[in-house]
């Protein structure tokens, strides 16, 4: 819509409608042609060619604007290609880095559990290893004081039957 609150029209009505008004006062000059003398019709067919020069003009610049405008367009929709194709690659990278990034934190996890379990392997192994050391200390202590009671035993038998 035009500042006027006119549509906008089309550049073949804007051409017919243009040409009409023009034909209709080609009209009304030769009918008045017929009426007027001679001399008064010089002036008014330069008016005319004066009129239809302008309308050229007029017309060849609305040419120039539809074209420009059409141009316009075209590179507003190229960069608009260009930002969504932009947007699409940033997005492709952010998804690869973050896929990236959770393998890495997958395998650090696998990694920190395979060194956890080896620890825990370890550490169960050493206390396994110190507690069959105790019993068998304590066993060995056992059978000690076992032996040292069974020769008090056996020595104070021995001296009550002598």
């Amino acid at each position: 819509m035009d500042p006027k609150g006119q549509t906008r029209k089309t550049y073949k009505e804007t051409q017919e409608q243009g040409i009409k008004p023009l034909e209709k006062v080609r009209e009304q000059v030769e009918e008045s042609h017929v009426e007027t003398e001679e001399p008064a019709m010089k002036p008014l067919d330069e008016v005319l060619k004066q009129a239809e020069t302008a309308y050229r003009t007029y017309m060849k610049a609305q040419q120039q604007v539809l074209r420009i405008y059409g141009e316009n367009e075209q590179q507003i929709t190229k960069a608009y290609s260009r930002a969504e194709q932009q947007a699409s690659h940033a997005c492709d990278e952010s998804i690869r880095q973050a896929l990236k990034a959770h393998e890495e934190a997958e395998q650090g996890a696998r990694e920190a559990y395979r060194k956890a379990k080896g620890q825990a392997a370890k550490a169960s192994d050493e206390a396994i290893t110190q507690a069959l050391r105790i019993r068998d200390e304590a066993v060995a202590k056992a059978a000690k004081i076992r032996e040292e009671t069974l020769e008090q035993a056996q020595a104070m038998y021995l001296k009550i039957i002598r």
